[in-house]
């Protein structure tokens, strides 16, 4: 199962859903390890030294900072990109069949957008 950790905007609802649904789910929030209110890069970087997928709803710039982190070759654990108004149950259901159906390595310098 993939071990992720959701960025400080990212919907309560969606995060509370997944762990309804999959209460073994590996998931992190950046409040629980004291990256609140913390700059997006620190975050991508905390997420590559932790082996994490970054989850966000930041489509503005969280990937371009994942895109420049791969471009000074530097590691880039996986980002999903959720779009903010993908309907909370899509995005649950299709995040959980991305965490049981793939593998943590294969997320490896990788951003994809949400929805599929």
């Amino acid at each position: 199962m993939l071990k992720f950790l959701s960025d400080e905007n990212f919907k309560g609802q969606i995060v509370r859903g997944l762990f309804l649904r999959e209460a073994n789910l590996d998931l992190l929030r950046v409040q629980d390890v004291g990256l609140r209110e913390v700059e997006d890069p620190a975050i991508l970087d905390w997420a590559a030294t932790n082996d994490r997928i970054v989850l966000t709803h930041d489509l503005a710039t969280m990937p371009n900072f994942a895109y420049k982190r791969l471009s000074r070759g530097e590691k880039m654990s996986g980002l999903f990109a959720i779009n903010n108004q993908m309907p909370i149950r899509q995005a649950i259901d299709e995040l959980l069949i991305l965490a049981n159906c793939s593998e943590q390595r294969e997320w490896i310098g990788v951003v994809i957008y949400l929805p599929l």
